[in-house]
Parts: structure tokens; C-alpha cells; sequence
């Protein structure tokens, strides 16, 4: 960042935000149009150094980033919105503070003043130069239609079978390992959960690739099944080699669980009684399921991506932008080689994939 935006900033009268991630809004107003202040917007992200997340017409998306002990990370994201040539800014704490000692409304102020100052610097002759640009790009006019396309690559007929199978043996081998560490006093809650959520996702990743199988619902009810049967089978396998290896009279499974919850949970010589823990079960499948699901639908996103060539999906894409509809792109594509139409859809899928990039990266 300039030396004169960092002396400016550092003349900002902070206000200070609480509450569960802290945040700062101000309204201002600008003679900028809806065409011209996005682009405007995006300079003044530049020329501060955030990094830009999202952007659409009347929109745009910041994240700031500071350096600690070698590693980059997120601290605040910074919305801001277009209206009728009024703009709303708003600065928001990334991370578990519950204080943000006048951060947000510092980037809120200094991007408002940068963006100021930047605009006196737009006369009428330029502004419409950026309308016409922003039409050209919105409209792709400078799109060049290629004579040919990669030819498509035969991909396997999706096949949810690999994936079933591939679950029920990883879950089976998940809970067993648990199973074995907590007998053995290894098991750490919340990190355990984590590990298996990324296991999880890691296979499914890999299962999705083997099987061509990219269907979210189906693969997110996979993925719920997976987490309780390894929690549930977890107790079982406890059950197993608690028996075995203290050579204890058999009793019935659900009489353990019983059993179990009667002893209840005990942290650090503190008994939480059967309430500790059902609420540590909970957390369980919560914890696993929510960090599962955020792999499952990167790797599905970034799978979508990857099989189908960035000049077919530009090509696809240029059509739609066109206004033809579903059936005229096929058979665009189909001029173009791609004429079966499991490739038709699988660039279909990884027009959508790009909008789910967007909104991952958009996640707080």
C-alpha cells in the first residue's frame, strides 16, 4: 500500500465494534453510475492491496491480510454494494474475536477515502470510456470464436456403485481405528472429528474421480450415512474389544450403551453424567459432517472443473451469455465434436462448478 494511504490511515478516529465477529458499516453517496463504480471499486481493492473474492453488477468483495509468523491470513472482508448511487461499506472480522479494536471501521473509512480519491481523477470522457468496456466484457464482444475445440475425452459412465462400496469399507476401517484408540485413552475430541471428516473427504475425493460420479444430493446422503455408521459402528467395535480383552461376561449392546451412558462422560476428573455425553455424540457427527461436506463439495467443484477444457466452457459459456438457449448450445457444441451427450452436460456441470467456486471462496 502507498505511504500516503498508510499516513492516512493512521489519522482514522477508530470505532470500536463488539459481538460475535465484529462489524462496521457506513453509507456514503457518489455520482459514480452502476457501470462505472464497480470497475472504480475494483481499483481502489488494488491499489490497497486486498484481495478481491467476488464481484458482479451491483456488488463487490474484499478480503484484507496480514502476515503472522510467515503465514498469510484473512482478518477482515470487507462487502461493498451499489444502489442508486448510494454505497454501502461494511467491514466484518474474520476469526473468533469479539473485539476489533477499530479495525473495520478503519478499512471501511480508508476505502471510502481511497476510492474518492481515486474517482477525481475520472473526467466525463473517461467514465464513459469505462461503460463501453464494461459492456464489451459483459457481452463478451471481443470473444473470438475458435475454428475447432479440444476433442472430449471419453470419460466413464457415472457409476454411484464405487462410491457405496468404497464408503461402507473406509467407514468400517474409520470406526474400528477409533474404536481401538479409545480404548486405549488416545481419543482427543475435536481433533479426532477433524481427521475423520478429512479421511472422509479425501476418499470421496478419490472415489468421485474413479467413478466419474458427480451428483451432490446423493453423494451428501452418502456422505451423512458414512458419518453415523462409522460413530455408530465406533461403539460397537468398543463394545467388541472391551469384552475380549478384559475377558468380561458377554452382555447385550444395547445393554453397554446403557451401561455407558449411566458412567457418562468424565474430562479432566469432572463427571458430566449422560448429558456430556449424548452432547459430545452430537458434536461428533456435527463436527465430521460439517468439515466432511465442505470437502466433499470442493472436491466435487474442483473435479467439475478440471475434466472438461477452459476453451470448451468458454465456448458453452459464450452462447449462453448470447442468449441462445440449452438446446442451441448442444448443438453448437455439437458442430464442434462434442456431440455425446454425457460431454454436453459435463460441460454443463462445469459452467455451474464455476459459480460454486465463487461462493466457496466467498465463505466466511
Amino acid at each position: 500500500m502507498e505511504e500516503s494511504l498508510k499516513a492516512y490511515e493512521k489519522t482514522i478516529k477508530k470505532k470500536h465494534s463488539f459481538g460475535w465477529s465484529p462489524k462496521f458499516e457506513e453509507e456514503f453517496r457518489t455520482n459514480l453510475s452502476e457501470k462505472t463504480f464497480i470497475p472504480i471499486a475494483e481499483k481502489t481493492i488494488e491499489k490497497l492491496e486486498w484481495d478481491l473474492v467476488y464481484k458482479d453488477q451491483t456488488n463487490i468483495e474484499a478480503r484484507r491480510k496480514e502476515n503472522n509468523f510467515g503465514f498469510d491470513k484473512w482478518t477482515e472482508s470487507i462487502t461493498i454494494n451499489f444502489s442508486h448511487g448510494k454505497v454501502n461499506v461494511k467491514s466484518e472480522s474474520l476469526g473468533n474475536e469479539m473485539w476489533d479494536n477499530g479495525r473495520n471501521s478503519k478499512r471501511v473509512k480508508l476505502f471510502i477515502h481511497t476510492l474518492k480519491e481515486i474517482e477525481k481523477n475520472y473526467d466525463k470522457e473517461a467514465l464513459e470510456k469505462i461503460e463501453i468496456e464494461v459492456d464489451k466484457k459483459n457481452n463478451w464482444d471481443d470473444y473470438i470464436i475458435p475454428d475447432s475445440l479440444p476433442n472430449p475425452t471419453k470419460n466413464k459412465k457415472p457409476d454411484f456403485t464405487i462410491p457405496v462400496i468404497g464408503g461402507l469399507i473406509i467407514s468400517i476401517i474409520i470406526s474400528f481405528i477409533i474404536a481401538k484408540l479409545s480404548t486405549n485413552g488416545f481419543y482427543i475430541i475435536g481433533l479426532f472429528e477433524f481427521v475423520v471428516a478429512f479421511i472422509i473427504g479425501f476418499s470421496l475425493n478419490q472415489m468421485i474421480k474413479l467413478s466419474n460420479f458427480t451428483e451432490f444430493k446423493k453423494l451428501q446422503y452418502l456422505l451423512i450415512g458414512m458419518v453415523i455408521l462409522i460413530y455408530v459402528l465406533n461403539q460397537y467395535f468398543q463394545y467388541e474389544i472391551i469384552l475380549r480383552e478384559n475377558n468380561y461376561d458377554r452382555i447385550g449392546f444395547f445393554e453397554f450403551i446403557k451401561l455407558r451412558l449411566e458412567h457418562g462422560l468424565t474430562i479432566k476428573k469432572l463427571n458430566t453424567g449422560w448429558i456430556g455425553l449424548v452432547i459430545s455424540w452430537v458434536l461428533q457427527f456435527v463436527i465430521t459432517y460439517y468439515f466432511g461436506l465442505l470437502k466433499l463439495i470442493t472436491s466435487i467443484t474442483v473435479y467439475q472443473l478440471e475434466r472438461i477444457p477452459t476453451e470448451v466452457v468458454d465456448f458453452a459459456y459464450y452462447h449462453l451469455v448470447k442468449d441462445k438457449t440449452e438446446i442451441e448450445v448442444r448443438k453448437e457444441l455439437s458442430s464442434k465434436g462434442w456431440s455425446e451427450k454425457q460431454c454436453q452436460d459435463e460441460v454443463f456441470e462445469a459452467i455451474g462448478a464455476i459459480h460454486d467456486a465463487t461462493e466457496l471462496n466467498r465463505m466466511k
